[in-house]
């Protein structure tokens, strides 16, 4: 079996995995964004996540102050930021950040790896996976399927989930709302249906409750619009690895779960 690839691409850190099954040719293209949670590193979601059995290449990029680009002061400097401004601090910079930087990356990428130039499949988890939503509202990069682990959907169900974790109330502004308001997936649903990616949403049973909430509202509102699904895992929280999640480990049961379903998903829809 080929060994990752690490490196960078416009800036951005990725861990690559060539295909592991035999291919001929250009082959598809996967790209994730991982969790803040465990696993909260590209190399960490690369082991949590292989997808093995998808004969595509599958680059795992490194979210925003995470991994190689992590500051000094490590995941702590994340979570300074979450109680800075929930949203205006962590949210929405993160989110913007990564999608902006997409279009550059996947540039580099197509030139680098032996990988076709139709639409990407991508896949993300918790805050990644608002990511993968971000970059299908902007409609920049042609997409033919979408898979999601625990997404973080809208940002004030996000804001609900950290009050509960650091045990604060959120001062929202008026400015924090519209920020919000712009990053709530289901009511964008329309924009994130552009093209007609097929989007599965992969919801843990015990993940956090305002995140199953909107897992069955974005799949009820995408469901209008192109193929979607939504799929429960029993015993799955919201991360996919022991904390701290930094260092590849080996894949959980509950990963290996994830991992065959976004498989089956990718093989279904990824060429369209």
């Amino acid at each position: 079996m080929s060994e990752p690839i690490m490196d960078v691409a416009a800036g951005v850190p990725f861990t690559a995995l060539p295909p592991a099954v035999p291919v001929s040719g250009p082959v598809p293209l996967v790209v994730t964004w991982h969790m803040l949670d465990a696993p909260c590193t590209d190399v960490s979601f690369a082991a949590a996540l292989p997808l093995r059995e998808v004969p595509a290449w599958r680059v795992h990029l490194g979210m925003p102050m995470c991994g190689r680009r992590m500051r000094a002061a490590g995941m702590q400097a994340i979570v300074d930021l979450a109680r800075e401004d929930a949203v205006r601090s962590y949210v929405e910079p993160f989110v913007r950040q990564a999608s902006e930087e997409f279009p550059a990356v996947l540039a580099e990428l197509r030139a680098r790896f032996p990988v076709d130039d139709g639409p990407v499949g991508l896949v993300g988890g918790s805050l990644g996976g608002g990511v993968v939503l971000e970059v299908l509202r902007r409609g920049r990069v042609p997409v033919s399927a979408a898979a999601l682990v625990n997404p973080a959907i809208r940002a004030r169900s996000l804001v609900a989930v950290l009050e509960g974790i650091f045990g604060w109330s959120y001062p929202w502004t008026e400015e924090a709302g519209v920020v919000a308001d712009r990053l709530d997936y289901v009511a964008a649903a329309d924009a994130v249906a552009v093209g007609r990616p097929a989007v599965l949403v992969v919801s843990g049973e015990e993940d956090h409750a305002p995140f199953r909430v909107d897992a069955v509202a974005l799949v009820g509102a995408l469901r209008e619009r192109t193929v979607a699904e939504l799929v429960t895992v029993p015993g799955l929280a919201h991360a996919l690895a022991e904390y701290p999640g930094v260092e590849p480990a080996p894949q959980s049961a509950s990963a290996q779960v994830v991992d065959d379903t976004i498989t089956r998903w990718l093989l279904s829809c990824l060429r369209g």
